[in-house]
């Protein structure tokens, strides 16, 4: 099974290469899909050291234009039969990566999302953040007849045929409810396991704010009756 890493970036300096160390640590990744997504803090000039190395593969984006975006042009990109969301700022980790994987390599799953609220040790801050994912996972479950615990998290897995000839609109932090919503509306397997996070807070570079939330929102509606 091979599998491709998709890491979206924007001004992760800090972070970048320790990221990229974890990954090619776990052993599993064929290859790695750097989008960079219009960094102006040097960035992507670490990424320019990494490029064409070790299976990583870096594509710049001219001019920010958000997670989503990024993401699209990962996959579009990648190539591998299983595609694997990490994120660049050391929250999620990829030692997670093999129970992750397990679901799909035992064919009992088509889609594996890494829930943050299954039991497993976290870092204990952020407490808004918190009610706000529970309340959007809620909601999430209501309009879509599921029972997920984590629907905002940045770990998701996914078979490449599960995302081929999908259309993808969101270009912010949107994508996480636009592609649960139509993974949940395609009726693939969808399994959850507990992963362990390590938050950031926002004088750490934590990007994501108040307005996505509402943003998420209108998502879930949205994709609840069109495609």
């Amino acid at each position: 099974m091979k599998l491709s890493v998709l890491i979206p970036v924007y001004n992760e300096k800090n972070t970048i290469r320790e990221i990229i160390k974890r990954v090619l640590d776990t052993g599993l990744a064929t290859e790695i899909v750097i989008v960079d997504d219009g960094s102006r803090d040097g960035t992507r000039e670490i990424l320019a050291e990494y490029d064409g190395k070790n299976g990583i593969r870096v594509i710049l984006h001219e001019k920010n234009a958000g997670k989503g975006a990024a993401l699209r042009t990962a996959m579009q990109s990648a190539t591998g039969d299983v595609m694997l969301i990490q994120d660049a700022d050391l929250e999620y980790d990829p030692r997670e990566y093999a129970g992750l994987l397990k679901p799909i390599e035992e064919n009992m799953a088509d889609v594996v999302y890494g829930s943050r609220f299954l039991g497993a040790p976290h870092r204990a801050i952020l407490f808004w953040n918190m009610i706000a994912n529970k309340l959007l996972t809620l909601m999430t479950n209501i309009l879509y007849n599921n029972i997920l615990t984590d629907m905002e998290t940045g770990y998701k897995v996914f078979r490449r045929e599960v995302v081929s000839g999908m259309k993808l609109r969101a270009n912010r932090f949107d994508f996480e409810p636009e592609f649960t919503a139509k993974i949940l509306k395609s009726r693939v397997r969808v399994f959850e396991v507990p992963i362990t996070f390590n938050p950031r807070e926002y004088d750490e570079g934590k990007k994501i704010g108040i307005w996505d939330a509402f943003e998420a929102v209108w998502a879930l509606l949205k994709y609840r009756f069109v495609d």
